[in-house]
């Protein structure tokens, strides 16, 4: 049977490609410490108790009708004081929308600025773009980034292909390495849209940024920082993404805002309701009274955010000791989200079963089996599959998961020639 050109050359995502490896394993009974959702156990780590109760009442209550096409109003009121309050941005609630998390906001706002053949740029690696251009018919242009500037994008990178662009992707806390932007270096890159739109003639389409900021509340040894409040100028042409996914450990209640320019948002607002991808009523009223809560969520922060920062720093001191003894590893310190970025560089290298490592996803799956840990290979995230840095996860794993791993991904590198 034929289908679209669109659903045959649509490709899956490698990260759940990777997970079904994963789960066949546990199937048979092995135990895989696997670091490479960007999601949480539940059991480790919990919604807030508030949240969760808030969610039930709503139920008890019947709100279970369908909720407004741009958001239940006192949740867009409440996300508008909530933006005032923790980064000083000014954006009312008809510059905001909600949605069930975040993915229908990145797709809806390609969709309402890319036209067939527009050019968009983004840097890898990075989440997803590269099929959200496919899905548009976008003409990507992939910025490559380096370890020695925690893989994050400068204006130098960006400055020769911002010329006829339409959308200028950007993330940080950056998914997948963790890392984020330094004030100057977002400066630098603001001016660089500024001044691109300045050239553009009257009535040809402007420069647009998306910033992706979901992990903005889940930051460690930086401030995080974004391109409005650094350059309020650019305030009609800057389309933020956001929401409680990552910073409640709240992925499966599905929430999520966008705000922007009025006119966008209200586009965006149409597709997203075509699509029906709504969060469901009583997760946004519940969403509403709790991020209103001053005590509630800071207190909440302050517990989940030290217990993903402990995990992420015992698997980075535990990377810098195998780095120490000698081995090809290395990792680049914590400073957001869940994830720590790290290097096996051990391409070429032969297995004691003789097999030879030709590229990351080898090393990748030979982790999986003789050390029992998963990580997510950059070339999953746009990067060439020589590329022996790596996405991980710590969301799913336990402080001791975490010690454990480390003597076991030891051993089995010390088995390679």
């Amino acid at each position: 049977m034929s289908t679209s050109q669109l659903a045959q050359t649509l490709k899956g995502s490698e990260i759940i490609k990777i997970g079904a490896e994963i789960n066949e394993l546990k199937r048979q009974g092995q135990q895989i410490a696997n670091l490479t959702i960007g999601d949480f156990d539940s059991n480790i780590y919990p919604i807030p108790d508030e949240l969760k109760q808030g969610i039930i009442d709503a139920y008890n209550h019947n709100q279970t009708n369908y909720p407004p096409a741009d958001g239940v109003a006192t949740l867009r009121q409440e996300v508008s004081d909530f933006l005032k309050k923790h980064y000083g941005l000014d954006y009312n609630s008809n510059q905001i929308l909600i949605s069930s998390g975040s993915r229908p906001l990145i797709y809806s706002t390609f969709l309402a600025l890319v036209d067939k053949g527009d050019k968009v740029v983004y840097p890898v690696p990075s989440w997803n773009n590269n099929h959200y251009c496919h899905l548009t018919a976008a003409e990507e242009v992939q910025i490559v980034t380096r370890a020695e500037h925690d893989f994050m994008p400068t204006a130098d990178d960006i400055r020769p292909h911002l010329k006829g662009a339409t959308l200028l992707a950007l993330c940080s806390p950056l998914n997948p390495t963790g890392t984020m932007f330094d004030k100057k270096d977002l400066e630098e890159i603001c001016d660089l849209v500024i001044e691109e739109n300045a050239s553009r003639l009257p009535g040809e389409k402007p420069l647009y940024m998306m910033y992706d900021q979901i992990y903005s509340m889940l930051t460690f040894n930086k401030e995080h920082v974004d391109p409005v409040s650094l350059r309020p100028e650019l305030k009609d042409y800057v389309i933020y993404i956001d929401g409680i996914s990552k910073c409640l450990a709240a992925t499966g209640v599905r929430v999520g805002w966008g705000f922007g320019p009025e006119k966008i948002i209200g586009q965006m607002r149409s597709i997203v309701g075509h699509m029906g991808a709504w969060a469901p009523k009583p997760e946004q009223v519940a969403t509403a009274e709790f991020i209103k809560s001053e005590e509630p969520l800071n207190n909440y922060l302050t517990k989940f955010k030290g217990e993903v920062k402990t995990s992420l720093s015992l698997l980075y001191d535990g990377f810098q000791q195998l780095k120490a003894e000698g081995f090809s590893v290395d990792a680049i310190q914590p400073m957001g989200a869940i994830y720590l970025t790290v290097k096996v560089d051990y391409i070429g290298k032969t297995t004691p079963t003789g097999e030879v490592l030709n590229s990351s996803a080898d090393i990748n799956f030979y982790l999986i089996k003789e050390a029992k840990v998963a990580l997510v290979p950059f070339s999953a995230f746009g990067t060439d599959d020589s590329i022996t840095w790596f996405r991980a996860s710590v969301g799913t794993c336990t402080h001791e998961d975490i010690r454990q791993m480390i003597p076991r991904i030891k051993d089995a590198l010390a088995k390679l020639s």
